[in-house]
């Protein structure tokens, strides 16, 4: 009876004794969690430098795009101050044209009888046509003067006409209507010119009518 009733006794106190290292080794688990956790989160102070770092270079890309789109704007300031400096009077200077060719005209009919008895009035239009040119001259613009036998050039002349030229070669120039001009290398007008056209193809049916003529009846 006492030997059965120890056994319960010393039971109890191997499972007393059991609950402390039981107790510890979840103790110890968990403050190995939390030593985990506490090394996977960063410091505050190695955050706040990562925040810091991000916004620099996001300041930094903002930065470098609007130098870039003010340099941007600065070429095409200068870009536009160049074509308004070189071309701002194209349309005044389109205008001009048709009072240079009406002097050159005015001058070139001019016979030897017309300048003996006007001669002053034609040094007056003669003159005023050196100051047209100067003042073409000073805004860069230039006469373009093809000649006769010059091969044709679509970015420079005007066809106005196509005509048979015998001894000359197709798409040159026979005729040079009205010169043209450029402003700061830039086409004003096209010279206007007469183009020799290509011969027309033989045709053998005048040949072929012969010789039926010339085939005795059957």
């Amino acid at each position: 009876m006492t030997t059965q009733g120890a056994r319960p006794k010393e039971q109890n106190e191997a499972e007393t004794d059991s609950g402390p290292a039981e107790g510890q080794a979840a103790g110890g688990a968990a403050e190995g969690a939390a030593e985990g956790t506490a090394e996977t989160a960063l410091d505050p102070r190695e955050a706040e430098i990562l925040s810091l770092t991000v916004e620099r270079d996001e300041l930094k890309d903002r930065l470098l795009r609007a130098l870039a789109e003010a340099e941007n704007a600065r070429k095409r300031a200068e870009r536009d101050r160049r074509d308004a400096e070189n071309f701002g009077a194209t349309r005044l200077a389109r205008d001009l044209l048709t009072v240079h060719d009406s002097l050159v005209r005015a001058l070139e009919s001019v016979d030897d009888r017309q300048r003996a008895e006007m001669g002053a009035f034609i040094e007056g239009i003669e003159l005023t046509h050196r100051e047209l040119l100067n003042a073409f001259a000073r805004n860069r613009i230039e006469a373009v003067r093809p000649q006769p036998g010059d091969r044709f050039d679509p970015n420079l002349h005007q066809a106005m006409f196509e005509v048979p030229a015998p001894g000359a070669e197709p798409g040159t120039i026979v005729q040079v209507i009205n010169e043209g001009f450029t402003i700061a290398g830039r086409l004003l007008r096209a010279a206007q010119v007469g183009v020799a056209a290509a011969a027309p193809a033989a045709s053998d049916e005048p040949a072929e009518a012969g010789q039926a003529e010339d085939t005795p009846p059957a």
